[in-house]
């Protein structure tokens, strides 16, 4: 039985999320979705229908399922299952809401950490909603700019309340937090679901390499706590050294580094070493091999709070 891909949506309040989950629910899209909605959401989906249970689920016209959960979120993904496997429901996809004000950390980190949970759950990516015409305001919060470093697609709303100018000043500004996540537009929550679905964020394998190529960072003083901080190496690194330098990293920074992905050349190895990982957590493997006549070379990108980026550079060119 195949994993079932998991969606996290977040984004801060009034970014248009729950506008957003009304469309997965209610549109004919042929694909039977799966939402689970928290109760910190800005406007309840089908609320009168579900009641206010621990967990609740209804099944819609369209063969979505709508499920509320007010507890812990192993709960309600272990309650999916009991009613998936019992033949009450059917899903083939699932995506979470965080709340405005949450961090989608701890989310992810529950396929990950618990056994049972990662055996049928496949996390697929993070997508954060970001509302244009209050972007400037939401972003003086760090856990606002966290939220789309963590992300592996941006949805920019409401983009017909502000200008072009101000569109292209937050596109550079998110670039700058997070250069890995493509931008897209989302007009009254209406989305193309390959933006949504499919987005394979968390796969240790070639699409980690073809994701690592970065939009242009405009330079410039940044106020943001959270950035990008991007390490390159021609040279082939040594692995146990490469080792040590990552294991210092995540034990002197690993609570500040929100996403990272690398491909690295690693000396007398003909094949790539791919590796990402949230906050402590993180899995490496071994690539295809790199291609004859091209460069081989290593590129990491790191999306943390506070780094101490300089260190983080001198330290890694020692290597």
């Amino acid at each position: 039985m195949s994993p079932i891909p998991v969606t996290i949506l977040s984004g801060f309040l009034g970014a248009g999320k729950t506008t957003l989950l009304r469309y997965l629910l209610k549109a004919e899209h042929g694909l039977k979705l799966a939402v689970i909605e928290n109760e910190f959401a800005e406007t309840g989906i089908d609320t009168e229908l579900l009641g206010d249970e621990a967990v609740q689920v209804l099944t819609l016209a369209n063969g979505c399922v709508c499920c509320s959960v007010n507890s812990d979120l192993t709960k309600g993904l272990r309650f999916l299952l009991q009613r998936l496997d019992s033949g009450a429901i059917h899903f083939e996809r699932l995506v979470i809401e965080c709340t405005g004000l949450a961090d989608p950390a701890p989310v992810a980190q529950t396929f990950f950490t618990d056994e049972d949970i990662r055996e049928r759950y496949l996390l697929d990516g993070i997508v954060t909603l970001v509302d244009a015409a209050h972007a400037e305001e939401h972003l003086k919060q760090t856990i606002a700019q966290a939220q789309v470093g963590f992300a592996d697609r941006l949805l920019v709303s409401k983009t017909d309340l502000v200008s072009p100018e101000a569109f292209s000043a937050l596109s550079e500004r998110l670039g700058r937090i997070n250069p890995r996540a493509p931008i897209r537009v989302v007009e009254h929550g209406e989305v193309d679901l390959p933006e949504l679905l499919d987005i394979r964020g968390f796969n240790l394998n070639a699409d980690v390499g073809a994701g690592m190529t970065l939009r242009p960072v405009v330079k410039g003083a940044s106020h943001d706590r959270i950035r990008s901080l991007v390490l390159r190496r021609e040279a082939p690194l040594d692995i146990d050294r490469l080792s040590e330098f990552m294991n210092q990293l995540l034990e002197d920074h690993g609570r500040q580094l929100l996403r990272y992905k690398g491909v690295l050349n690693i000396e007398g190895e003909d094949r790539r070493l791919v590796f990402q990982g949230v906050l402590k957590l993180y899995g490496f493997d071994w690539d295809r091999a790199w291609e004859e006549g091209k460069a081989r070379e290593s590129v990491i990108v790191f999306i943390g709070d506070d780094l101490p980026e300089e260190r983080i550079r001198i330290a890694f060119e020692q290597l």
